[in-house]
């Protein structure tokens, strides 16, 4: 018995049989190529191919999380800036993102930034401070329209940092500053309004109820008791005397009360 080729032979079958049986993961497609031509995606799990007929690609069908670098932009009002962003997509279809296209991260990225580019130049600089959320969905659409093709699909994109100039930077904080000293004045002279309305209210109850003076000024008197002093000198009202007066000369015998 020849030993040696029978050990050729098996250690033979065992490569062919190791070629033959393939097995892909869940998150994983084998897009199937025989003799060059498409057969069609398989997985996940264990199936066979016909060695040195078959070949096979693994497509790997997770979320790919792509950073797209820093950009240089002007925006629609002639401001520079440097914007980086974020994009997640996934492989919805495997054979498309075989056959379609040789690389489909690179090619998204490129076509990330290029998408990224063009639509912030259109923007002005407080939109894309302010309307983010409307520019990432903007972004997210036209980036998803051009990568369909290649079986990808793109389910977020998020601005990550804008980068302004420090002279930029030092504007719009003065702009800010100015903003709130605004808003300060506004509040204060919204206030004094106020209690000018009510002191023109109070005043025309004094006019038509004049006892309300005098009850002003006995609790005035009151508030000035409270505190420790030595010596208060407070003018007394003629009105006040007055009306005790009155009351005296009304209460003497032979005299009728005054009315």
């Amino acid at each position: 018995m020849n030993w040696p080729v029978i050990v050729v032979i098996v250690v033979a079958v065992f490569m062919v049989a190791a070629m033959a049986i393939k097995i892909v993961a869940e998150y994983e497609r084998g897009v199937i190529f025989r003799l060059g031509r498409l057969i069609g995606a398989k997985g996940p799990g264990l199936f066979f191919i016909i060695p040195f007929v078959d070949r096979m690609v693994k497509v790997d069908l997770r979320v790919v999380t792509l950073d797209v670098p820093s950009q240089d932009i002007i925006t629609k009002d002639n401001v520079t800036v440097r914007v980086n962003a974020v994009v997640y997509f996934r492989v919805v279809d495997p054979e498309s993102a075989v056959v379609k296209i040789l690389d489909h991260v690179r090619a998204t990225s490129q076509i990330s930034q290029t998408t990224l580019r063009n639509v912030l130049g259109q923007s002005e600089l407080d939109e894309l401070l302010t309307e983010r959320e409307k520019l990432n969905q903007m972004l997210q659409g036209i980036i998803d329209e051009h990568t369909d093709p290649w079986g990808v699909k793109v389910s977020t994109v998020e601005i990550k940092e804008v980068e302004l100039a420090e002279t930029m930077r030092r504007s719009m904080a003065a702009q800010a500053e100015a903003e709130r000293e605004r808003r300060a004045k506004i509040i204060h002279a919204d206030g004094e309004f106020q209690a000018s309305e009510r002191l023109a209210q109070a005043g025309a109850v004094i006019a038509r109820e004049p006892v309300t003076l005098q009850l002003r000024y006995l609790q005035t008197l009151t508030e000035i008791a409270t505190e420790k002093n030595s010596t208060l000198i407070f003018p007394l009202p003629i009105d006040l005397i007055t009306m005790f007066m009155n009351r005296g000369a009304s209460t003497q015998p032979g005299k009728e009360p005054t009315k």
